[in-house]
């Protein structure tokens, strides 16, 4: 049995309402990363000098080295750069990222966080990379961190951002601490739920284009020009959104030694006037953000095909394609994930298992099937399924001549095709069956045995959707 563990679909075509206070029609989370003070550096026990995020230019990390001009450009970020971020947006509700090693390194920083009443979230022990960090030091320095930080600041975070995250980095954030929500994400524009951690965690998730790190980077911003673009053109479309009634969060990451520049400080200010310039607007924490939403969309435990036996799976779905277990069998042990988790879903595998079955045994589907109104339907022998489904158009109450007609028709079409005349009942009245009865007689058996295979599939989806929801 395989199982893809990454979730493709999301909210999908539907995202719920947010319902954000006042009937906002977007939130806004801007977040100031605080890194300044526990970056790589020798002195902070490290292998290498710090080469990520800075204004050098291609900066490679100097093994047993302190590399100079890098301190330098983090220590502008602590001692002038988060001064000018905070004079503009000491109004605003903002949460800081902030990396615990650095934290204890700025008490006067923090004072100002504090008085601002800003959240204050983890970003970890330290600013480095943990990607080949071994689990159970992962864990001890999340432990570490969350102690630190209620030691520099009064009380444990209630947020969490890695960034240079491992694969271990959501499950071990979600075990170690109880955080209101994990920011480890950029996969949607709402909050949504994950289990992690043997528990319901809460995903707020962040991002990595509304974000003035591209200032540090290659393909990023050249001028303060490009991140104001880049950033009311986001919030714009999501306003929009809004407007249409489907609202959504933007999220804006900030960094004191990159925005805090005054090359690029006027691009904040212009991005937040246009930001006050629109109606419905709430600006928020990511903590508020994370309160509103479990108190608005709590975690909602489905039923998770994916996740079941292959017993249980069959016992399921084994009569969505008429007494066709093989088919439910068969798609049990292909690559099921979470979004496989829905009536499309399931549909989608199943349909795989059909479409690549041999002629024969689509035959053997098509044949299965009860003739409309016929002989089974009378004494009562069809499956549940089927019997609502004839009822659902009325073919259990036929007149005599209507139930003439209808065996006439059936064994007219049964004798030129081989297989019973098939079409997904629920999608039609008494009226349009007769007719495409009528029509589809006429067919050739190829034409016939492709419209009579979209027409099982069709079934089968309906099925679905009265088992899963639409």
């Amino acid at each position: 049995m395989t199982r893809y563990p990454r979730d493709m679909t999301g909210y999908g075509a539907s995202p719920p309402n947010a319902n954000w206070p006042g009937g906002a029609k977007i939130a806004v989370q801007i977040v100031l990363n605080y890194e300044e003070g526990g970056e790589n550096c020798i002195l902070h026990g490290d292998a290498a000098s710090e080469a990520f995020l800075s204004e050098v230019t291609g900066a490679q990390p100097w093994p047993g080295q302190r590399h100079w001009n890098m301190e330098s450009i983090y220590e502008y970020g602590a001692r002038a750069g988060f001064w000018r971020v905070h004079r503009i947006l000491k109004e605003v509700p903002v949460t800081i990222y902030g990396v615990a090693t650095a934290l204890a390194r700025a008490p006067e920083q923090v004072a100002a966080m504090q008085a601002a009443g800003w959240e204050i979230a983890s970003h970890g022990l330290k600013w480095i990379e943990h990607k080949d960090m071994p689990v159970e030091e992962e864990r001890a320095q999340i432990r570490k961190a969350i102690r630190l930080h209620a030691e520099v600041t009064g009380a444990p975070p209630r947020g969490w951002y890695t960034g240079r995250c491992s694969m271990n980095t959501v499950d071990l954030a979600a075990e170690e601490g109880e955080f209101a929500y994990i920011a480890d994400s950029y996969a949607d524009d709402l909050p949504y739920w994950i289990r992690a951690g043997g528990k319901d965690q809460l995903i707020v998730p962040y991002t990595l284009d509304c974000n003035d790190m591209r200032f540090a980077i290659q393909a990023g911003f050249a001028s303060g020009d490009d991140f104001e673009t880049m950033v009311k053109d986001a919030f714009d479309v999501l306003y929009e959104e809004g407007q249409a009634g489907v609202p959504k969060m933007l999220s804006v990451g900030l960094h004191c030694r990159l925005i805090g520049r005054p090359s690029r400080a006027a691009a904040l200010r212009r991005v937040l006037e246009h930001f006050r310039s629109h109606d419905g607007v709430w600006f928020a924490t990511r903590l508020e953000v994370a309160e509103h939403w479990a108190a608005e969309h709590p975690p909602v435990h489905k039923v998770r095909p994916s996740e079941m036996d292959r017993e249980t799976f069959v016992a399921e779905f084994g009569g969505v394609f008429e007494h066709s277990p093989w088919i439910a069998e068969d798609a049990h042990a292909l690559e099921l994930g979470p979004m496989h988790d829905s009536a499309v879903g399931v549909h989608a595998a199943l349909v795989r298992i059909f479409r690549t079955a041999p002629r024969d045994r689509r035959l053997e589907v098509l044949a299965a099937h009860p003739d409309l109104a016929g002989k089974l339907a009378q004494a009562k022998r069809l499956t549940d399924e089927s019997t609502a489904e004839q009822a659902s158009a009325g073919l259990d109450a036929l007149t005599d001549e209507e139930r003439a007609t209808f065996t006439k028709l059936n064994d007219d079409y049964t004798s030129k095709f081989g297989f019973p005349f098939i079409i997904a009942v629920r999608d039609n009245t008494k009226a349009s069956i007769m007719e495409a009865f009528r029509r589809r007689i006429d067919s050739d058996r190829d034409a016939e045995f492709a419209e009579a295979c979209r027409q099982v599939e069709r079934i089968a989806e309906l099925r679905l959707q009265e088992k899963l929801g639409a």
